[in-house]
């Protein structure tokens, strides 16, 4: 008689089903749990107390391994304690079982029955930014273009003559009177320093008079390749400088010393341990900011596995003997993908839309290349080996993006090309994806192009996204499940500081897709299960950095990269997963931040 794999499960006792599980599910490899055998050891191996000892038991715990069960009982496979040697973990199972791995100078940490699970890998984040914004002005959530302009007076009279005043994080969508500061509005309150903030999403500033000035914007200044400098009906500039026109003038801004770009990592680098955030793939493009990691790794400093993003624009020979020399067999700090930009952003309306926008009829948004010039430089870094990540919002930018995958990779297969890790994968990226068609999503998983995502996004966007897009267009933008579905990996992220870098705002965001107060709802169709969600969040983000093999489930081999949880998110009411707390972060079995 032939039995199911669901009655054979059911006749097992309890404590073979990790072990034999695995067998039923053809991941023996992944699923050796427990590993501290019960039934009777095989001739020939080694005794129980020659077994090697755990340097860390973590015991008594609601452990979520990430390795999917797909049993009555549970989705995903549960386990009651950790056993960590050295960096990684050596055994998942029941804390009786476990204990059999105490040596006497284990460790052993009483978890209280708390919620323990892989630690979140921040597929797109920009720690420079989070950490320049918290030693400057921070803007985010004012209400009105008074409280901005209050900011700004405050920190004039506290600066000394001759200083920058900078910030970041206004949105001028949460005002009353829903319009972009001008030079004339900072004017008044700067007392003759020169001043410059940063919009939220990053893709528009504001200047105020001296600050164009020392960055020679005038009225004869021509917009850049992928910029516009906003004007007045005299042809005056107003101070806004969209995408790359903002470079004239953060050119001229003195940089900031080595000790406090250092000062900013480590704050921002804290945000991430207390947030349960223990892997992040960043883009912080001054190459100073890469040597600050290195120092905080020799130092034993370092709070988070880094991944460490270069520019697509800079010459091949460069990015190449920084990858040689940075490779990613340095599991701690190591340089990634090349990360170029398609377009800009919803809110800034620059993002690159096939048709106008619907609340702008004249505007398309700003694609940051031409065609032909894209796909050359992305057909010659994918023959050197290189994975590519495009931010892309709009659908015209992922057109652009998906347009020159389908040459390079091309190309790869002829040239017999391989990938980063050997393979002939490039898993080449496209960052954001937020508006996409029906046949670009199809395409996506033709390519194997990974959609690397952000939705705590919504949260903030879902009060204008379907003014910027009409209905239509709206219906088929942040399709998380429509790429699920279509069997393309999804990578979540939180693109902070754009956003904050808490995994659980994203978690509530992509399993309701209603804003945080509950009133708003965005085409819940797209919605995802809190277990999909998750799996974006670590085996996703860790595949899209080649790193699967290393992390984002709790198995042994794996890195001991694992966060506890004030509360079990996969059980918790939507309302209650945005109020949860980490208790404790670890990374490779250190642990890195602990509440008080």
């Amino acid at each position: 008689m032939k039995l199911s794999s669901e009655k054979v499960f059911m006749m097992l006792t309890r404590q073979d089903r990790g072990w034999r599980l695995g067998i039923l599910l053809g991941s023996l490899t992944l699923l050796c749990l427990p590993c501290v055998a019960q039934s009777p050891a095989p001739a020939g191996a080694a005794p129980e107390a020659a077994k090697p000892k755990a340097d860390i038991i973590f015991m008594h715990a609601n452990v979520y391994t990430g390795v999917p069960a797909n049993t009555p009982f549970s989705s995903v496979l549960r386990e009651e304690a950790i056993a960590v040697r050295g960096d990684r973990i050596q055994a998942v199972g029941k804390t009786l079982d476990i204990g059999k791995l105490k040596g006497p100078q284990t460790q052993v940490v009483d978890l209280g029955g708390h919620f323990v699970m892989p630690g979140f890998n921040d597929a797109h984040l920009h720690l420079d930014d989070a950490g320049t914004m918290k030693l400057s002005v921070d803007m985010t959530g004012v209400k009105s273009l008074d409280e901005l302009r209050a900011r700004v007076l405050k920190k004039v009279e506290e600066a000394k003559a001759g200083d920058w005043i900078l910030g970041s994080g206004w949105d001028e969508t949460l005002w009353p009177v829903k319009v972009t500061p001008t030079r004339w509005d900072l004017d008044e309150v700067s007392g003759g320093h020169p001043v410059f903030l940063v919009r939220i999403d990053g893709h528009i500033a504001v200047a105020n008079t001296r600050a164009l000035q020392l960055g020679s914007v005038t009225l004869a200044s021509r917009d850049p390749q992928g910029g516009h400098i906003d004007r007045n009906e005299n042809g005056e500039p107003t101070g806004v400088l969209r995408e790359t026109a903002q470079a004239t003038v953060l050119g001229v801004i003195p940089k900031p010393t080595h000790q406090l770009r250092r000062q900013g990592l480590e704050l921002a680098l804290a945000d991430l341990a207390e947030h349960g955030v223990t892997s992040a793939q960043d883009y912080s493009p001054n190459w100073e900011n890469f040597q600050i990691y290195e120092e905080l790794e020799k130092e034993g400093k370092l709070t988070a596995r880094i991944t460490e993003w270069l520019p697509f624009d800079d010459p091949i020979e460069e990015l190449s003997r920084k990858r040689e020399a940075h490779p990613q067999s340095d599991l701690m700090l190591h340089t990634g993908l090349l990360k170029g930009f398609m377009d800009g952003s919803l809110g800034s309306h620059t993002a690159a839309l096939l048709e106008p926008y619907a609340d702008d009829a004249k505007n398309s948004g700003l694609p940051r290349y031409e065609a032909a010039t894209l796909n050359a430089m992305t057909k010659e870094r994918v023959l050197a080996g290189f994975q590519i990540g495009f931010h892309a919002i709009g659908d015209k930018g992922v057109q652009m993006a998906l347009d020159a995958f389908t040459e390079a990779e091309k190309a790869a297969r002829e040239a017999h090309v391989r990938a980063p890790n050997g393979g002939d994968d490039f898993r080449l990226r496209i960052e954001h994806a937020q508006v996409t068609t029906p046949a670009q999503i199809a395409r996506f998983k033709e390519l194997k192009v990974i959609a690397s995502m952000q939705p705590s996004h919504l949260l903030n966007d879902i009060r204008w996204a379907q003014d910027r897009l009409g209905p239509h267009r709206a219906a088929t933008s942040y399709a998380w499940l429509a790429f699920l579905n279509k069997g393309v990996t999804l990578a979540f992220g939180t693109d902070y500081p754009v956003e904050s870098v808490s995994p659980f705002r994203g978690l509530y965001a992509a399993i309701t897709r209603k804003s945080e107060n509950g009133k708003l709802e965005y085409f819940p169709d797209q919605r995802l299960t809190v277990d999909q969600a998750i799996s974006a969040y670590t085996m996703g983000s860790a595949f899209a950095e080649f790193e699967e093999k290393e992390k984002g489930r709790l198995v042994p081999g794996m890195l001991a990269d694992f966060v506890v949880l004030d509360r079990d998110v996969t059980a918790a009411s939507p309302e209650k997963l945005l109020a949860t707390k980490v208790l404790r972060t670890i990374v490779g079995g250190k642990t890195v931040y602990e509440a008080k």
